[in-house]
């Protein structure tokens, strides 16, 4: 539900004009409970942010890979792009993911949506891995991923072939997933850092196309702040994006943080109306996530942060965006 509270505005004269100001419930549709050294401020600090954020259900995954400190390093880096040293694929995470939900009494744990991500997207052994998870966690896996395929300068950091969405190894677990009606959170980015067209579109459409009993939720629509970087805003996504949602309805969109702004909000942080447009005209099809990595005192600000965005929406479209439409593509639908 969305609460409604009486705000007053200012109108010329002195005058004031009672109006409804909407306060969200939400879903997180995209929080690591680890970060990429596998550790985590753990379930506590968790939950206490959630609960501060007002959010009643969130994903849960790990981090598909760990990164390396490298004995030429002085200092131990911070994030995965602290240095050139290299991140190796981890299935350990995983077991961290279950053992910390394990910890909490029934009526915490069923909050949390937890989805394997401890595999080589490149491995077709990768599948195996799934279906252990499965065996060993009978009823507690509830999606896949997010699936680290094209990723900014985390491709090239992983030894081996570069990560594809449309490589064989995803494609048994596409297979997989459809069977056991688990959706599929992937990070695909459309195009490198300096190509203004839809550079690698093809890796991510391919799965769409020929898995359509698969659901897919793209993280960031394929964004990234890396591509922003260099490019500010793809002209093309806005078009890009609604045709593949025109024409593939096994498609979900996370709105996380790097699809905020520039898209969703203007420089001033006004709602663009070419993107209210879009998600109105697919009400179902949109969740918002707060991406979070092990650290978990932001998660206000990144799902509050959209907040200018979903008010300008229709009143039950906000509240779809905000927290149903990740429950619904769970598997059962929405709880």
């Amino acid at each position: 539900m969305i609460a409604r509270a009486l705000t007053c505005l200012l109108l010329s004269g002195g005058l004031c004009l009672a109006a409804q100001a909407r306060d969200y419930r939400y879903s997180d549709a995209h929080l690591h409970y680890v970060d990429f050294f596998q550790e985590s401020e753990g379930m506590p600090a968790l939950l206490q942010a959630m609960d501060a954020a007002g959010i009643d259900q969130s994903m849960i995954s790990g981090i598909p890979v760990a990164k390396k400190w490298h004995e030429d390093e002085p200092k131990r880096p911070r994030y995965y792009a602290g240095d050139d040293a290299e991140a190796y694929w981890y299935s350990a995470t995983d077991l961290y993911v279950a053992a910390a939900l394990e910890t909490l009494p029934p009526e915490q744990r069923r909050r949390f949506h937890p989805f394997i991500s401890g595999f080589n997207p490149v491995d077709k052994n990768a599948v195996h891995h799934v279906e252990r998870m499965l065996e060993l966690y009978p009823g507690l896996w509830q999606g896949i991923g997010e699936v680290f395929t094209r990723h900014d300068d985390l491709t090239a950091l992983t030894s081996g072939d570069t990560p594809r969405a449309n490589n064989e190894a995803m494609t048994r677990i596409y297979h997989l997933a459809a069977e056991q009606d688990l959706p599929v959170l992937m990070h695909s980015n459309i195009t490198s850092k300096r190509e203004r067209n839809p550079l690698y579109l093809a890796e991510i459409e391919q799965p769409l196309r020929d898995h359509p009993h698969t659901r897919f939720i793209w993280a960031h629509a394929g964004t990234s702040m890396e591509i922003h970087r260099h490019q500010t805003q793809m002209k093309f996504l806005l078009p890009v994006v609604t045709r593949l949602l025109e024409t593939y309805p096994n498609l979900y969109i996370d709105l996380s943080w790097s699809m905020r702004e520039p898209y969703l909000l203007d420089e001033h942080g006004k709602p663009r109306k070419a993107w209210l447009a879009l998600v109105e005209r697919f009400p179902e099809r949109f969740m918002l996530g707060s991406d979070v990595v092990g650290r978990f005192s932001s998660i206000g600000e990144q799902m509050h942060g959209f907040d200018p965005f979903l008010d300008a929406l229709p009143a039950e479209v906000a509240r779809k965006v905000a927290r149903e439409n990740f429950l619904g593509v769970l598997p059962g639908g929405p709880k």
